[in-house]
Order: structure tokens, then sequence, then C-alpha cells
């Protein structure tokens, strides 16, 4: 009896021994897991941006006189030298000596703008050329092996660059010639004769510098206005480019080329662009919590057909994602998965075989949800995101179903 007793005792003994070890033993730590990917990465900068005009011209009063009422309205399309407004004479201050001097000095004017905007054509000339031959060295040199892609493609966007610096210079000749023919116009209606203009009335028409609509009304009604009073605002809205205010931080990233996803423009897709110019001069903005940054203009042109953003216009709201880095195939990493060491570098928690391993990775960029790994892991693996203080080397764990 004594022995059955005793044997009782010892079971129960070694039932509690196991029952406190049970109860003690470190329990696996439940985590979240994800897998590695390879695919496509890419680095871009977000940001909120406007559209507006490439060019936008302010049709003033050449001469003082009474404007009669603007039947243009906004929206409406003007033709290159069609009247957009008119003036008659107010007989005082447009037949006074200082007012004649005035008129001649804004034909001297008009005619060294003219000869400005030739010596602008040929000084873009002679750049297109420069950039045509660097391009033409570069095209043998890359056949041959000694140049780079990269240098390839900027030499290209250069002689693209100075065409529409050649063409900029040609519109800007234009605009100056009809301005000349403006102001000759202006000085002839004041060395007419004294009284022609009482008695005959004679109205002078202002006309549209280019082709394009009418954006603003600057004066409508019909009043007596003076010599460079604005009368109305006009441009080519088939000519938009969108102006994002980047960071200085982020535009240094943002070089010329690099191509854009225009996004929540208002139409279906997305629209294409790429980066023309990055302002030299920066400019401080106070953000929504108060905070001062330094921020600088980025010009981005666009080069999605023009079918499909017509109906965009000046001032529209747009968002863009200035792609900084393009990788085809990196190996990916969420980046809640990624941690630095405390010896320093970077490192994940892999899952194998039930138990947390610490790995030691390179990672050469990251984006807003994913990191590229340049070395470290392969594709395919398991490892941990949002690992908490309890995973450590060697920590058994177990993946949290979802």
């Amino acid at each position: 009896m004594q022995k059955k007793t005793a044997l009782w005792v010892a079971a129960g003994a070694v039932a509690a021994i196991g029952l406190l070890a049970w109860a003690f033993a470190p329990r696996p730590v439940d985590v979240e897991v994800a897998k590695v990917t390879a695919g496509a990465f890419e680095v871009t900068i977000d940001e909120d941006a406007k559209t507006r005009l490439t060019e936008r011209y302010v049709v003033s009063a050449p001469l003082a006189g009474r404007l009669a009422r603007i039947t243009l309205r906004e929206g409406d399309a003007v033709a290159a030298d069609a009247v957009v407004a008119t003036l008659t004479p107010v007989m005082s201050p447009m037949l006074d000596e200082r007012t004649t001097r005035e008129l001649g000095a804004r034909v001297e004017a008009a005619q060294a703008n003219l000869q400005r905007a030739a010596t602008r054509i040929e000084r873009a000339k002679v750049a297109l050329d420069q950039a045509r031959l660097e391009l033409k060295r570069s095209e043998q040199l890359a056949q041959q092996g000694f140049v780079a892609p990269t240098k390839l493609d900027n030499d290209r966007l250069t002689v693209s660059g100075a065409t529409r610096e050649v063409e900029s210079a040609v519109a800007e000749q234009h605009v100056a010639g009809h301005e000349l023919q403006v102001a000759r116009a202006a000085l002839s209606a004041v060395r007419q004769a004294p009284g022609a203009a009482s008695a005959t009335g004679r109205a002078f028409g202002v006309r549209s510098p280019v082709a394009g609509r009418v954006l603003r009304i600057v004066q409508a009604s019909e009043a007596t206005v003076a010599l460079g009073a604005p009368l109305i605002e006009v441009g080519d809205t088939a000519r938009l480019e969108v102006v994002a205010e980047l960071l200085t931080t982020d535009a240094l990233r943002a070089v010329p080329g690099s191509p854009v996803r225009i996004e929540r423009w208002g139409g279906p897709g997305t629209l294409q662009g790429r980066v023309r110019r990055i302002e030299p001069a920066a400019f401080t903005k106070v953000s929504a919590l108060g905070v001062e940054e330094q921020r600088v203009n980025v010009l981005i042109d666009l080069t999605s057909p023009r079918e499909q953003w017509q109906a965009l216009g000046d001032g529209f709201r747009v968002s863009v994602r200035i792609v900084t880095l393009a990788l085809p195939q990196a190996v990916r990493v969420p980046i809640s998965a990624v941690f630095p060491k405390p010896d320093g570098g970077l490192a994940v928690f892999v899952l194998d075989g039930g138990r947390a391993r610490l790995t030691a990775v390179d990672i050469g960029a990251r984006n807003g949800t994913q990191a590229w790994v340049k070395s470290g892991l392969a594709d395919g693996a398991t490892v941990i995101v949002y690992p908490s203080a309890a995973v450590s080397d060697g920590a058994r764990v177990r993946a949290r179903a979802v």
C-alpha cells in the first residue's frame, strides 16, 4: 500500500513539474510576415502642382483714348493681329508735344526690341548648331562604344531644348514686330492734322499679338483709359506647362529630362510629362503647419498628345510624380521590415523554420512602401514586418494568420 502511494506521489510530482515547465516555457512570438519579391522598382517625388500658360500676353492701350466696350468674353478665340479693342481719340492728351515725343520713343524702343529679338534668334541658332555637332560626335562615339547611353540621351535633350529656344526666339520676333506696328500706328494717328481726328472720329484698333484665347478682360466697360493701361489678357492654351513647387532638397534629384506622371488632373488616365527646367531661385513658403520651407519651381512639359489634355486650362490643379530612379528588375522588400542595427547598417528578420534570423542587408533606395535590396536577400524569402522588441535573432516565431 505504501509502495502504491509512493508511486502516485511520484507521478503527481512529475505531472506538476511538467505542468510548470509547460507554463513557463517560452511561447512563439506572433508576427506579421511578407514575401520578398522581384520586379520593377522606382523612386518618385510626389507633389501637387498647377498648370499655366507657357506664354501670357497682356494687351495694353498703346495710347490714351476712349475705349469702346469690349465684346469679347473669357474663352473666346482670337487670331493673330485681330482687333480686340477699339480706341477713339481724346484730343487734348493725344496732340500735345510731350505725347508725340513719348510715342516716338516707344517706336524707337519697339525697333530696338525687334533688333534684340533678331540677335537672340541668331544666338539660339548658334546654340542649336553647337548642340547638333555635339550630338553628332556623341552618336559616332556611341557606335564605337566610347560614350555612355546617358550622355547620348542628354545630348538629344539638349538639341530638343535648343530647338525650343529657336522657336521661342522666332515667336518673340513676331511679337516685337507687331508691337512696332502698333507703336508706329499710334504715332501716325497723333501726327495727323489737329482737327482731323475730332472731325472724322477715326478709331484705332488694338490688335492681339498672337493667336490664342481670351484669358481675362481687364477693362470690359467703355471708359477713358491712360497710356499703357491693361485691357485684355490672351494666350495660347495649347501651349501649357505644369509648375510644381518642390522642396529644394527634392528638386536636386529632379534633374531636367526626368520622366513625370501627371495624375488627378480631372480626366481619364495618366498624362506623361518631362522636367524641362528647375528655376535657379528658391523662395520661402509657409506650410499648413506653420513651418517655413524653402521651395523652388520645377517646370514640366506635357509630352502626351494634345487630344488627351485639351480640356486643361490655365491654373488647373494636378498631381505629379517625378521619377528620380527607375529599375526594370530589382529585389524588393517592404520598408516596414527594415530597421537599423545597433552596430550600424540595416537588417531584417528572415523567417527560417519557425525562427527569426537576423540578416544584414544593403539597401540601395526606398520609396513610400518598398526598399530596393542590393544584397543580403533573395527573391521569395519571408521577412517579418513591424518586428516588436520580443523578436530577436534565433527567437521562435509564428506567422500570424491574416
